[in-house]
């Protein structure tokens, strides 16, 4: 099974296709889609006007990620990593840190499980289906730490310390049942963009 998190409406039709496809095939996967309710402002998501970079961005994101920022990944000082509707504060803890002046990458998964497949199939040989998206993210000549965000447990991001061997903070939920805003519901489980930019502080030494 392959779970997609989409966060922009965008990445949802392009994972809902090849979520179709893929029960078409006979060879292919069931899906299974985490999405929320929450309101995220799509401008976020960048998607490409130019018809070549609009078709890279569409691979990417069936692959199961792409980067959101501008730079390459050879200028990140750290990369933040998300998926799901808590780009939106991954984003914004990106953009306080550059006011820091600490340049911070943004990658946004759209499968956790598609990007952990192709981490698991690097060493294997024949694999015809294999996707090369955690080398493409994480490129292994430009290491940087990684700060992890995920309205969900930690653990299911922390396999990408292992793509590149990269110090890692991995921010999650880990406790259930408080009422409260999505806002104290972040910052009770150190989600929050506040919390983000402390982590990221702390990987780069600052």
């Amino acid at each position: 099974m392959t779970s997609w998190e989409p966060a922009f409406a965008q990445d949802l039709e392009w994972t809902l296709l090849e979520a179709l496809r893929e029960l078409a095939d006979p060879h292919g996967d069931s899906a299974y889609f985490r999405l929320t309710t929450r309101p995220v402002a799509q401008e976020l998501a960048a998607v490409p006007e130019d018809p070549l970079l609009r078709e890279r961005r569409r691979e990417q994101v069936i692959a199961g990620g792409y980067r959101l920022s501008a730079r390459p990944a050879a200028e990140d000082e750290v990369t933040l990593v998300g998926a799901g509707a808590i780009m939106t504060e991954v984003i914004t803890a990106a953009a306080r840190l550059e006011s820091l002046g600490v340049r911070a990458g943004i990658v946004c998964l759209s499968s956790a499980s598609k990007v952990f497949r192709s981490v698991q199939e690097r060493g294997r040989v024949g694999q015809s289906r294999r996707s090369a998206i955690a080398d493409e993210l994480f490129p292994a000549a430009h290491p940087a730490p990684l700060v992890t965000v995920l309205d969900g447990h930690p653990h299911t991001l922390a396999f990408l310390a292992g793509v590149r061997g990269d110090r890692t903070r991995n921010l999650g939920v880990t406790e259930f049942g408080q009422a409260s805003s999505v806002s104290q519901a972040h910052a009770l489980h150190g989600i929050d963009t506040d919390s983000i930019v402390s982590a990221a502080l702390d990987l780069v030494g600052r």
